[in-house]
């Protein structure tokens, strides 16, 4: 069974977005835990998330991932910015506590001229001070294209932060099919090997989730713009081999695509006729 869903608007809570999900043919979905580019959230909703979950296992929806805001960096320069990401995941880990398997990806930061090194030991110190061994919630890393000063942009720097993390075993990672080609990982004619190199340096039983997107740009191209699935520098092909794969076929896929509902139910539809149990 492909396990495939895309971004959705957080706005009327959970049941409201299972019920979306299940409308346009989605097993899991993405939100965001707050306004993208602000820091506030909405009220805890316990009754929402009961009556979710309840519809949830009804519906067959097996995944749920919750997406940090963008301006949650954990390696900035200005210290008042590390406090905002450290209050930011502390709260959002607390709320996604209340939901059953939840996963919760975060952008590791952009060091700001401070070099990799820097960057690496502050993420690492944050996840530190908020991990805690009773936590539900899995923290995932996200894999980057090494746009400006981005921290994550090959598999050696995710795997710097989680070698310096005590409560490692809260720690996963996403992998971004736009993200890992833009930087420079050749998923289109050599998708054997960067698994194979993903797994010799971070390690397969990681890689917790696939944000399945195509790039309107080349190959190592350090750019980050997500394209429409076929429409881009990967191409269908590419993607196809990518849900099939073996090592990865299992995972839950996560469009990031530009596209409105209608469109992510299209592409959802197109990728179920490629799929191969």
């Amino acid at each position: 069974m492909l396990i495939i869903g895309c971004h959705l608007s957080s706005s009327k809570g959970y049941l409201a977005m299972g019920k979306e999900a299940v409308k346009i043919g989605a097993n899991d979905f993405q939100f965001f835990t707050r306004n993208p580019r602000g820091g506030s959230a909405k009220p805890l909703d316990l009754e929402d998330i009961k009556a979710f979950e309840e519809y949830r296992k009804a519906n067959g929806i097996v995944s749920v991932l919750a997406h940090a805001p963008y301006t949650m960096n954990a390696c900035a320069k200005d210290e008042g910015l590390r406090e905002f990401a450290k209050n930011t995941m502390l709260d959002d880990i607390m709320r996604l506590d209340n939901i059953e398997g939840a996963l919760y990806n975060f952008h590791p930061g952009s060091h700001v001229g401070q070099g990799e090194d820097v960057g690496i030991q502050l993420i690492s110190d944050m996840l530190n001070s908020i991990l805690t061994k009773e936590q539900k919630t899995l923290v995932l890393l996200e894999t980057m294209a090494g746009k400006g000063s981005e921290v994550g942009r090959t598999f050696g720097e995710i795997r710097a932060i989680i070698d310096k993390v005590t409560l490692n075993e809260k720690l996963g990672v996403c992998l971004d099919t736009c993200h890992v080609f833009d930087g420079g990982y050749d998923i289109v004619n050599n998708l054997d090997n960067v698994i194979e190199e993903f797994d010799k340096v971070i390690g397969l039983d990681r890689l917790k989730a696939i944000h399945l997107n195509d790039s309107m740009n080349y190959l190592g191209a350090h750019k980050d713009r997500h394209a429409k699935i076929g429409d881009g520098g990967i191409g269908l092909e590419a993607i196809e081999r990518i849900i099939n794969h073996p090592k990865l076929k299992n995972l839950p896929f996560f469009l990031e695509t530009p596209n409105d509902i209608d469109g992510y139910a299209r592409e959802i539809a197109l990728l179920k006729t490629l799929y191969k149990d």
